[in-house]
């Protein structure tokens, strides 16, 4: 069987999290970059070993195209890409919009062109967050009454000269941006979030919210706070996600939920799960791009879910 020829575009910082993912992965293979700095795409293209174009148009021949570029143009770009490029798969960064209503337009836009969206929420792949999602959904934590999920990295001056980023039409805010994984990670424990109240600033004086607290309640009863920030001074402190249930309370931790750091459940001895990260990403999207050589089209977030998560954004932003 051929490999399944990818495109990649945008040549910007994410990019090379997926080169890497997609590079430990057999079965697919990078065919062309794209990015509209010519001298950027030209130098992906060297490390790569493949061809490179500056407009999405100019894309022709591949079965996926992966849309890494600013957050408020996953809109544009991926419906271009779906109208235009022929490809059948339609891989999108998070955030997968900034509003709703951009959401609801992209997924109509992509479905009437006879194509598949397919959302980057990679760290629902994270083994210790899948292993999470099994103790809730199986009840071995009992009934689940409160939590808590903390996101304190840094972002420093160098990051937020970059043109686009702490805009408010291309950025959103440190929801959208670095806590859009965990926004997504509560409704993927705890489903609809019924009651919230949020508050945020920017210590930089940015267009969007560089931090961000909020207190929600989500269907099934559950009741916590979400506090996330890139103004950690001087380094990424850590990410940190406490769940209590009736019968068991467990904290994951680490740079990326990598490992767990309170462990008292009922019945059960601390699982031996904890691995290193070699980036903040995780590892999730090496498991992404395996999902899609092996068709599993059936593991990434669905339609309902991934409106749920840019609503609650959304409301908590503006």
């Amino acid at each position: 069987m051929s490999d399944i020829n990818l495109a990649l575009v945008g040549c910007g910082r994410i990019s090379q999290r997926h080169i890497e993912a997609i590079q430990a992965n057999e079965g697919i293979k990078i065919s062309v970059v794209c990015d509209i700095i010519e001298e950027r795409a030209k130098e992906k293209a060297r490390l790569i070993g493949c061809d490179y174009v500056t407009h999405i148009k100019d894309i022709k021949g591949v079965d996926v195209i992966t849309i890494a570029t600013p957050s408020g143009k996953h809109p544009e770009h991926s419906i271009f890409a779906a109208e235009n490029c022929g490809a059948p798969y339609i891989v999108c960064e998070k955030p997968l919009s900034l509003t709703v209503r951009e959401a609801v337009e992209l997924y109509k836009r992509v479905k009437t062109a006879g194509k598949t969206l397919l959302p980057v929420y990679q760290n629902r792949y994270n083994p210790l967050v899948a292993f999470t999602k099994e103790l809730i959904e199986t009840g071995k934590l009992g009934k689940i009454h409160q939590f808590s999920c903390n996101v304190f990295w840094n972002r420093d001056d160098d990051y937020f000269n970059i043109d686009w980023h702490g805009t408010l039409d291309l950025d959103g805010g440190v929801l959208y941006t670095q806590a859009s994984h965990y926004v997504d990670m509560l409704h993927f424990f705890f489903g609809e979030v019924v009651e919230y109240k949020g508050m945020g600033g920017s210590l930089r004086g940015l267009e969007v919210h560089d931090s961000m607290s909020s207190v929600m309640r989500f269907e099934n009863g559950a009741v916590g706070t979400l506090n996330a920030t890139v103004s950690v001074y001087r380094t990424n402190y850590m990410t940190e996600f406490t769940i209590i249930g009736s019968r068991g309370t467990i904290r994951l931790s680490g740079t990326n939920l990598n490992q767990i750091d309170f462990w008292d459940v009922e019945g059960m001895e601390r699982p031996d799960m904890d691995f290193k990260l070699d980036h903040q990403y995780g590892k999730g999207h090496d498991t992404m791009y395996k999902y899609i050589v092996d068709k599993r089209w059936d593991m990434f977030p669905a339609y309902d879910d991934v409106l749920s998560g840019i609503a609650l954004m959304e409301k908590l932003s503006f």
